[in-house]
């Protein structure tokens, strides 16, 4: 899915430890890559990778949350996704919405698991992710990702999808879907780009992936 959070895009991502890409349906801006720092622009210098701080997303985060998603892409399409998911209970997946505070205690990345489904068996599907520009490439969104991914699998989950930065997503243990696993996009997407993890170690299941509506994808 890609970043710019168009609607055949489920999601999007701008928090890569990578280039910063607005084309992933479940990626970020860029949650991982060391750098980032303000330089001579103003923006302040983010702390070194290790210093934030992931947890759940609580109702105070909301406006943060709608924040970063508007500074980290050029349109309101991935603000505005994540809170139409949160509208849809079939969709939203209490306690695996997480950001990720900086040592002030601002949330400045935030990353979302919601339902979506492998022929009939659930599923999660990461996206959208974003990191707020002037902390992007310091690991914030990575952070956020690997405390929400751990969270799904305590929670039970077993598959999570992704459509993203092929060099980014593999870090997390993410693996190309259709060609190891038998999980086919909902359109042409690319192998590379359409990626799964086993959250439990257990083979994934095989179909077609079925996305939320609020991700606009026939």
């Amino acid at each position: 899915m890609r970043g710019s959070g168009t609607p055949n895009d489920p999601g999007g991502s701008h928090d890569h430890d990578g280039p910063d890409t607005p084309h992933d349906l479940g990626a970020a801006n860029d949650p991982g890559d060391p750098g980032g720092s303000r330089g001579t622009g103003g923006a302040p210098t983010p702390p070194a990778n290790g210093s934030w701080r992931p947890r759940p997303e609580t109702a105070e985060d909301r406006p943060a949350v709608r924040r970063i998603h508007l500074a980290a892409f050029e349109t309101a399409q991935e603000a505005d996704l994540v809170e139409a998911l949160r509208r849809d209970p079939e969709a939203w997946l209490p306690g695996l919405s997480w950001v990720a505070d900086a040592p002030d205690g601002t949330p400045v990345a935030h990353a979302l698991l919601t339902r979506c489904h492998v022929g009939e068996v659930p599923a999660v599907a990461l996206a959208p992710c974003a990191v707020l520009p002037a902390f992007q490439r310091s690991g914030a969104g990575g952070a956020a990702i690997r405390a929400l991914l751990a969270a799904a699998q305590a929670a039970g989950e077993r598959t999570a999808l992704v459509l993203g930065h092929p060099p980014y997503y593999p870090r997390f243990g993410f693996v190309p879907a259709a060609s190891r696993f038998g999980i086919r996009p909902p359109q042409p997407w690319p192998d590379e780009a359409f990626m799964a993890l086993s959250l439990d170690g257990s083979p994934p299941p095989r179909g077609t992936v079925r996305y939320a509506g609020a991700f606009g994808i026939g």
